[in-house]
């Protein structure tokens, strides 16, 4: 069996910037298991898997380690190339997901990706948080309904830039991401943030679209506007155009094709 695979990096107009992801379009949906072993073969922090349906596509991502409920720069590389590279001329395509539907639309020179909102709630840390990401929080959130993602907010961009979690520590935490956020001051955006996952298989996700959907009404309620300018200071580094609209967040940003190939099964 040989099925084709793309790679590209979303949030950036720049190759070698922004967040690469691979994907890999199919007919039909194949064994978990083998999608799982392709994601873990690929090494990247996410595989999407794309399969026809009604008037759009299914669409599922995998990390090195798992299956995922969310992924937004995987979603933007999907689209991106199913635009550049297989044909598809609507200006929005719609993907069926875990998440519900998603929707990405043709923006000018962007892509926009129409998301739902997450809820989050406060929660309390110990000092373990504190001793693994070598940074005291100021605050902190979790998705409402779930504790895989924690939001966490420190005092400033430099010291969100200058972090060096221990991440076996990180891994050991009772969550599977954390993104650590904090006013944008110096850097030319409205707020900054990294991500850590070891615990799933990634250590530092470049740019995570998914973090935005409650980022955005994270900085919304705290500055009081709907519309942001956001970049993820990974080393790769990441911008994006969010904006608050009721209880959806569109995130706005650009991909760049790297890689097209065969997969030899």
């Amino acid at each position: 069996m040989q099925l084709p695979i793309y790679q590209a990096d979303a949030f950036t107009s720049e190759l070698f910037k922004g967040n690469p992801a691979a994907y890999v379009p199919l007919t039909r949906w194949l064994d978990d298991a083998l999608l799982q072993k392709i994601a873990a073969e690929n090494n990247l922090a996410e595989t999407a898997y794309t399969v026809p349906a009604g008037n759009g596509f299914e669409l599922r991502w995998f990390t090195p380690g798992e299956e995922v409920r969310l992924c937004g720069h995987a979603t933007l590389v999907t689209a991106h190339l199913l635009w550049t590279e297989l044909g598809f001329t609507d200006d929005e395509i719609h993907f069926f997901t875990r998440s519900g539907e998603l929707i990405v639309r043709r923006d000018g020179e962007l892509l926009a990706l129409d998301f739902p909102a997450q809820n989050i709630q406060p929660v309390a840390l110990g000092m373990e948080y504190t001793a693994a990401l070598g940074a005291e929080p100021l605050s902190a959130m979790e998705v409402a309904g779930s504790n895989d993602q924690l939001l966490v907010e420190l005092a400033s961009a430099e010291i969100v830039a200058s972090l060096e979690p221990d991440m076996r520590g990180v891994a050991n935490l009772p969550c599977k991401g954390i993104i650590c956020t904090a006013p944008g001051d110096g850097f030319d955006c409205d707020f900054v943030s990294r991500f850590f996952a070891p615990a799933i298989g990634i250590d530092e996700d470049p740019v995570t679209g998914s973090a935005h959907t409650y980022m955005t009404p994270f900085w919304a309620d705290k500055l009081d506007k709907t519309v942001f300018k956001a970049k993820q200071i990974s080393p790769r580094g990441g911008e994006l155009d969010c904006e608050l609209l009721g209880d959806r967040v569109i995130m706005r940003g650009k991909a760049v094709t790297y890689l097209r190939g065969q997969i030899t099964l």
